[in-house]
């Protein structure tokens, strides 16, 4: 999945049902209001809110940066 991908403008956290950023060269799709991950896996997003993953203030910064500069 692309940054750019048509797809991403209907796919939306499970959560609160914002926009996710994808995260390309880690194969994720990141929601940093709730800094929550969520897998792709064999390019089919899993976005059962059981499949994300909280990500630590050090890991959120880090993933940020990698979305600035898709």
């Amino acid at each position: 999945m692309k940054p750019d991908d048509p797809l991403l403008r209907i796919l939306a956290c499970p959560l609160d049902k914002g926009p996710l950023s994808v995260v390309e060269a880690e194969n994720l799709l990141y929601n940093p209001r709730l800094r929550r991950r969520y897998p792709i896996v064999d390019g089919i997003p899993q976005l059962l809110p059981t499949s994300g993953e909280q990500v630590s203030d050090d890991e959120h910064e880090r993933l940020l940066k990698r979305i600035g500069a898709s």
